[in-house]
């Protein structure tokens, strides 16, 4: 009886560690998405961690949504944040011109930062939201279609 409860634990203990090993080997850049894109395109948290070379990652996600035409969102690296018409393979300089969200770079105050931008249909919001890991950036997104029923 004691070596099928000394065998249980092995395998326990196995697993947990497995599980540990692959969470900690994932890749550096993370989207969970929390939406059913009833109410948002795209929604979840984005997470940006420093890779071995030092540099933060950096995600890209290609929107094509019925009634909007093709776009690329770019989520980093660290706090930066791109939105492209059309899409394209080759990366794009987040400073350049083609970029439509003016600031690109979200300012962190006291630990704490939010930014909106209204553009080319689309609403986007980005929340700092903490981080797993000292090295890591962690963001809560929103991409919506923007509201034309408000009026300035």
């Amino acid at each position: 009886m004691a070596r099928r409860s000394a065998k249980r634990q092995w395998i326990a203990a196995i697993a947990v560690a497995g599980c540990l090993g692959i969470a900690s080997i994932a890749q550096a850049q993370l989207f969970r998405p929390f939406s059913d894109h009833r109410t948002a395109l795209l929604e979840g948290n984005w997470q940006s961690c420093r890779e071995d070379d030092g540099q933060y990652a950096e995600r890209v996600y290609d929107g094509k949504w019925a009634g909007l035409p093709p776009f690329e969102l770019h989520m980093g690296p660290y706090h930066e944040f791109a939105l492209y018409r059309g899409i394209q393979d080759d990366h794009r300089d987040h400073q350049s011109a083609d970029n439509l969200l003016k600031p690109h770079t979200v300012e962190i105050r006291a630990n704490a930062a939010k930014q909106s931008w209204d553009v080319d249909g689309l609403h986007l919001e980005v929340a700092l939201s903490g981080g797993s890991r000292e090295d890591c950036e962690s963001w809560y997104v929103t991409l919506r279609r923007a509201d034309t029923t408000v009026s300035h």
